[in-house]
């Protein structure tokens, strides 16, 4: 056994979340595509067989009341709320990532301040993301402007509205500063929205202590809930009696039952509701939250940053250099939960991964030499990290 395996070992004895390993359905594979999805909880079969045959077999319409369905969105809001360090009442659940995006994007430009007609857009983003913004511009009249992250201060200005942002790359790993970006959007006088899919369960977020006035993610990766579980939308408590949202739907109404031709939006974080919400996911999600009680952010946060660093240091020794170069920032003030190497040979990128699945390491590629590992730390050990390393070595050598 090697001083790393030795190393890994004892790391993986004395890390204090190995026990939530057991929570998850998982094999011998090395599983790091946890950021872009979570492994299944090991308890949501069970409640998902509840659902369908007493809940919806059983119960049928009368679930939505008897079952609590038609309150789902909100008291899973709340629940997801401690994640990203918010209070309650803040977030709702429902829809699509993107769609929540488009909902943010619009209704911050709805907040701005007269005679603001301009939305900075991170020049990095999930391409969906830059798309949705680029609507929301031409159906507001604003103006799109792309920049890169770091840029944003220099850039905002008198007719700045909203920014929107990642709070981490989704290629490079790369962290953005919340906290700053969101300070400095604000002594612009316009509003910060935030996409944080990558980085709600794998690290702290202080949406309520930073200010942030609207942010929207996905369940399905670090949070595990599931293919398509539904999204989230946060809309800080200061704005929800002027958030004005660009899709109003009958489950946002004051009275939805009314069925009054008139648009009366409910109080609170049910505005950002649209229509039905999508039952039999958003309580897969409900039910996967579970393996959060009792886990604090700030220890996922230390294992995460510990995991990367191992990883690194193990690929360091193990590849020979020239081969990968890390893209993922080393400082961990810059680092989210997933080291990204870039092949030096781009054409190798798509074989040596499908070569690392084959040999049960499971990562993903981000076209055209971008290899991604994603450590999530509720199941992730430091024994996966070395072998992920080891295993990148022998198929980059052959």
């Amino acid at each position: 056994m090697s001083d790393l395996q030795e190393r890994a070992t004892a790391l993986d004895t004395a890390d204090g979340l190995a026990g939530l390993r057991d929570l998850f359905v998982l094999d011998d594979t090395v599983y790091l595509d946890g950021n872009s999805l979570g492994a299944l909880p090991r308890h949501v079969p069970a409640r998902m067989q509840e659902v369908i045959t007493r809940e919806w077999g059983a119960l049928r319409i009368r679930s939505w009341d008897e079952s609590g369905w038609w309150t789902a969105p909100e008291r899973i809001g709340d629940r997801i709320a401690p994640l990203v360090g918010a209070a309650a009442g803040q977030i709702v659940v429902g829809d699509s990532t993107s769609v929540n995006v488009f909902k943010a994007v619009v209704a911050a430009t709805r907040l701005a301040a007269e005679g603001r007609d301009e939305i900075l857009v991170d020049a990095t983003t999930f391409p969906t993301d830059g798309y949705l913004a680029g609507s929301a511009a031409r159906m507001t009249g604003h103006r799109l402007v792309p920049v890169a992250p770091a840029d944003v201060p220099d850039a905002l200005g008198p007719r700045t509205a909203a920014v929107l942002l990642n709070h981490v790359d989704f290629r490079t790993g790369r962290l953005h500063d919340l906290p700053g970006l969101t300070a400095a959007v604000h002594g612009a006088g316009a509003l910060a929205v935030w996409d944080l899919c990558h980085s709600a369960g794998a690290l702290p977020v202080g949406l309520d202590a930073h200010g942030v006035d609207l942010a929207v993610g996905c369940t399905y990766k670090y949070l595990n809930g599931g293919p398509g579980s539904p999204a989230y939308l946060y809309v800080a408590e200061r704005h929800q009696a002027a958030f004005d949202s660009p899709l109003p739907g009958w489950t946002s109404h004051a009275d939805p039952f009314g069925m009054t031709p008139g648009y009366v939006p409910a109080d609170g974080s049910v505005r950002g509701r649209v229509g039905t919400p999508d039952i039999l996911s958003m309580l897969a999600l409900e039910a996967s939250l579970d393996v959060w009680e009792g886990v604090a952010v700030d220890a996922v946060r230390a294992k995460s940053l510990a995991l990367t660093d191992f990883f690194l240091e193990c690929v360091a020794a193990y590849v020979p250099e020239g081969l990968v170069t890390p893209v993922t920032p080393a400082a961990h003030a810059e680092r989210g939960s997933q080291v990204s190497l870039r092949c030096e040979d781009a054409d190798r990128t798509e074989p040596v991964m499908r070569a690392l699945i084959g040999r049960g390491v499971v990562g993903d590629l981000r076209r055209p030499d971008v290899l991604r590992f994603g450590f999530t730390p509720l199941y992730v050990g430091f024994a996966d990290a070395e072998r992920a390393a080891r295993v990148l070595a022998e198929v980059l050598a052959a």
